[in-house]
């Protein structure tokens, strides 16, 4: 099998450092478990920079790359990691990477994001029509900066035609363990995750999501609806209620809302119903039926269709996964 050549990136900025070693670990780890084999190395990995300075990571961790963008002609895989901040600053400060990320795209290598580094991605332009995952609190924010590319932040992995993406922080694990299978075999993929601990085949962010809306808009109308609605979501809301207290026409509301917020004014209700369901299963003592009449639903169908549509998971195996009834000794 060819020898594949792995590019992590060395950005600027700060850095998620977990999600430059993380990838360093497995396709190094990977290269030892196949000498244990008897077989040749399978990966060339190597720390990519903009030039050949070290970077400092939060004040005390230094990552001095192998090599730079200007001395990789070719490349298999190209590693963007999360840099945290402001986006707009952050790819500015990255943005010699771009031209070389695409350019390498086009000769053949594959690119993957872990994490925000969705937004290093984006701004290549390689995403454009495709499907991408990021952390779900940076969902409003990419929508807004990327409204060309097709965010489905509820997902753990996206594979479009090569370009690859991962949901938020420790997710990039499932990411790299796709990769890994997908380079080598299942075998491999199996026995890092079991060597590392990482549980495998984990496709959906839903049930770490913590929704809080989208407020840094500056429609008043629709902020005064976002209040109602999260101060009386025990209720049966309705958007002809919502239209009528804001003496706006059904149409124009709806579709002011969705430009505000990036959720329908349906999807927002439930979403906000749900966060407050979430949290009682959490810490609360009472049943699925009393969480369920807490939150205003009285059919049993629709809220458990609900919840799983925003968790991704039935609201018993959501409770018994966060709630812990007694401390442990």
């Amino acid at each position: 099998m060819k020898q594949k050549h792995i590019s992590i990136l060395v950005p600027a900025g700060a850095v998620a450092l977990s999600c430059i070693e993380g990838p360093f670990i497995l396709f190094n780890k990977t290269n030892e478990f196949l000498a244990t084999m008897g077989k040749a190395p399978l990966f060339q990995v190597q720390l990519v920079g903009m030039g050949n300075e070290s970077r400092i990571y939060h004040k005390a961790f230094a990552v001095t790359p192998d090599t730079t963008i200007a001395d990789v002609a070719q490349t298999d895989l190209i590693i963007i990691p999360a840099v945290n901040g402001n986006m707009v600053e952050v790819i500015e400060a990255n943005k010699a990477f771009l031209p070389w990320i695409v350019a390498q795209n086009k000769n053949g290598a594959e690119v993957a994001s872990l994490c925000v580094g969705a937004f290093l991605l984006a701004a290549t332009g390689l995403l454009k029509g495709k499907k991408c995952s990021t952390h779900w609190n940076s969902e409003n924010e990419f929508r807004k900066m990327f409204p060309d590319v097709c965010l489905v932040s509820n997902k753990i992995i996206t594979d479009d035609q090569g370009i690859y993406s991962s949901g938020g922080a420790n997710s990039f694990w499932n990411l790299l363990l796709y990769l890994l299978e997908k380079y080598t075999d299942r075998d491999m993929a199996i026995l890092f995750s079991k060597y590392f601990e990482i549980e495998i085949d984990r496709y959906s962010q839903s049930s770490f999501t913590m929704f809080t809306g989208q407020r840094t808009h500056k429609d008043e109308a629709v902020k005064k609806a976002q209040e109602f609605i999260e101060l009386n979501y025990q209720d049966k809301i309705t958007i002809e209620q919502l239209t009528s207290m804001l003496s706006l026409s059904r149409r124009n509301f709806e579709r002011r809302f969705k430009k505000a917020t990036s959720n329908t004014v349906v999807e927002y209700i439930q979403r906000v119903k749900m966060e407050a369901a979430k949290k009682d299963l959490e810490t609360g003592r009472k049943n699925i039926n009393e969480v369920m009449y807490e939150v205003g639903y009285t059919d049993q169908k629709a809220f458990r269709t609900t919840f799983k549509k925003v968790t991704g998971m039935l609201p018993v195996a959501y409770r018994n996964k966060y709630h812990r009834p007694v401390p442990l000794d």
